[in-house]
């Protein structure tokens, strides 16, 4: 039996790990048990960054304040300035989260590139502001904030989590771009992660890509199945935004 709402499903795991080709390849295949949705609920500083620093006057200084911070350590809370870029990219996230919902309460099954989590503060899909640090009243006060709004987020488990595991070799060849130490770390993290004790399948994002994509579909069957659904004859989808 189906429940309530369409299946939510989110696929995670460490830049380098396959998770936007994943996602495309998922989503025809999700298609097949009814309309479906790609959310991307990621931050997305870099993509941002790149593009306001093309903007005229105050774009180089808004990038610097982007690329500053998405450092995830600090002595003390940022100032003004930079505390307000971090909460632009949590207003961002939150609409992003609050059009995933609407969508699914249409009737729309849900595939997600990332999802947010509280379990490891400062960690890749988690809060940016450090806890237990000073800072201004105001700063401070925007720091809550950015908890209380991923506590939310957090609060809605997935159905099922697709955690593509890599290791760090395989990850800097596919990223050169990316500082392996910044890897390293979100490697590391993804093990921990449980999303509140929700369903999660470990993908060996090491190997070949057809055997990945091979893996992530079974997982997909798998679970739909287990939930009641079966293909559809005319799934129609919904374009991400």
């Amino acid at each position: 039996m189906h429940s309530k709402l369409p299946p939510l499903i989110a696929v995670i795991g460490s830049d380098g790990s396959g998770k936007s080709t994943v996602c495309e390849h998922l989503l025809p295949c999700v298609e097949k048990y009814g309309p479906a949705v790609q959310v991307h609920l990621g931050k997305q500083a870099g993509n941002v960054g790149r593009a306001v620093t093309k903007l005229p006057l105050m774009g180089k200084s808004i990038g610097k304040a982007i690329e500053h911070n998405k450092v995830k350590t600090a002595k003390a809370l940022p100032g003004a300035g930079p505390a307000l870029v971090i909460m632009s990219f949590v207003v961002r996230r939150l609409l992003r989260f609050r059009h995933m919902l609407a969508c699914r309460r249409r009737g729309l099954i849900i595939l997600t590139d990332r999802y947010p989590q509280i379990e490891i503060p400062g960690a890749y899909d988690g809060t940016v502001f450090p806890a237990n640090i000073p800072g201004s009243p105001f700063v401070s006060w925007l720091a809550e904030l950015e908890r209380k709004a991923f506590r939310w987020m957090a609060g809605v488990k997935p159905d099922l989590v697709i955690k593509l595991n890599v290791d760090l070799d395989v990850a800097c060849a596919r990223k050169p771009d990316h500082r392996p130490e910044a890897l390293a770390r979100k490697i590391a993290i993804t093990p921990q992660l449980t999303f509140g004790g929700a369903n999660i399948v470990d993908i060996d994002a090491n190997k070949p890509l057809d055997d990945v994509l091979a893996n992530a579909e079974k997982a997909i069957a798998d679970f739909m199945e287990s939930r009641g659904y079966h293909y559809a004859e005319a799934a129609t989808s919904a374009a991400s935004r």
